[in-house]
């Protein structure tokens, strides 16, 4: 198995003690690196690697070279996936199977997508939820908290639609919290969620359960946000952007409007080696596959992305810079409905959108 060093989390003993558990082979290296991991896996024999965040994706964005699947690699396992790059993945590298799963160093609760449906974290069923008691409810994006009815508890949602995930506390599945910090463990608790004296690990992520039982996730409440009345999920948003040939990375956030309720979509992007980017290709391929609220007004161009110590997108610093041009030294494009494509977002274009003078 391939891993990397790190933090010591949940992930990095799914390498570690799988590999004492089983006596197989750690192969670790200091920091991760996309043009040798090919070459490494071939090196050490590998059969079984571990990846977080967007390291698959990194993965994809080398340049293609001969031999890239010549290798003895027969899975991945890790989490954060997104769809577009796991088919990517495997147009590249071959038929690797991908296990992908869910959870958090401090939750009560975990998902494993062992049969490799493509998108998904995990599958549950009628024996799992006997031993991992959880529930997906409504949630009110805009106050930032679940939806309760009349009675004062929260609501569940029907099997397709997307709800927060919430976990029960048990004796077979209780919940620690944080060492040392019992503000942040009570923080992460919500009481009296279905009945009175019950309580619940709130996860802080909108997951989807399908009519064949497969989880999905969907976005951490913090990243989706409600434009036009609508709840907008930044992962679906970048996953159709990533399917444009000269997008490489993707980055959705929302950003505030003077005038407007909710956030704006926004996108950063990096353009592929050697493409430019195409204001009517992209404006033509958001409007056949996104809803009109989702598709980003704004986008920035980037050299490169700002990431997080577990390889995700870091989005802190973009959503505070906003869309204003004299803020921001990138290259900014907004989406121009009157002439069905995305155009240089000018000082004049700006300010007449901050104005109300153009319409959104």
């Amino acid at each position: 198995m391939l891993g990397e060093t790190g933090g010591r989390t949940w992930r990095d003993a799914l390498s570690l003690s799988g590999s004492v558990h089983t006596g197989a082979t750690c192969v670790l290296k200091k920091k991760f690196s996309a043009s040798q991991f090919w070459a490494d896996c071939k090196k050490y024999h590998v059969t079984i690697f571990q990846y977080i965040g967007e390291l698959c994706r990194y993965l994809c964005n080398q340049p293609m070279a001969e031999g890239e699947q010549d290798h003895q690699v027969r899975m991945g396992v890790g989490n954060g996936l997104r769809q577009d790059v796991w088919q990517e993945f495997h147009q590249r590298f071959g038929q690797i199977r991908m296990c992908e799963l869910y959870g958090s160093t401090e939750g009560n609760l975990c998902f494993m997508n062992h049969v490799g449906k493509m998108g998904a974290v995990g599958r549950s069923n009628f024996f799992y939820k006997l031993l991992f008691n959880y529930e997906l409810v409504q949630y009110d994006l805009e106050k930032d908290e679940p939806i309760l009815n009349d009675q004062g508890f929260c609501q569940r949602v029907e099997k397709g639609e997307t709800g927060l995930l919430l976990s029960k506390v048990s004796a077979s599945a209780p919940f620690f919290g944080y060492a040392g910090s019992r503000t942040l463990t009570e923080r992460k608790l919500l009481r009296d969620v279905f009945v009175k004296g019950d309580v619940y690990v709130n996860t802080g992520d909108l997951m989807l359960h399908d009519h064949q039982d497969f989880l999905y996730f969907r976005d951490r409440v913090g990243d989706t946000f409600r434009w036009k009345g609508e709840n907008v999920a930044t992962t679906e948003v970048a996953e159709a952007l990533g399917m444009v040939d000269f997008i490489q990375e993707v980055n959705v956030y929302g950003v505030e409007v003077p005038g407007s309720e909710g956030r704006a979509g926004m996108a950063a992007v990096i353009i592929r080696p050697g493409c430019k980017f195409d204001g009517e290709k992209l404006f033509q391929h958001v409007l056949r596959l996104l809803p009109s609220y989702a598709r980003p007004l704004f986008i920035r161009i980037q050299e490169c992305m700002e990431m997080t110590g577990t390889l995700k997108h870091q989005k802190f610093r973009l959503v505070e810079s906003g869309f204003s041009p004299s803020s921001v030294s990138d290259p900014l494009y907004f989406l121009h409905s009157a002439e069905k494509r995305y155009v240089p977002l000018t000082e004049h274009t700006y300010a007449s959108i901050v104005s109300g003078q153009q319409k959104l």
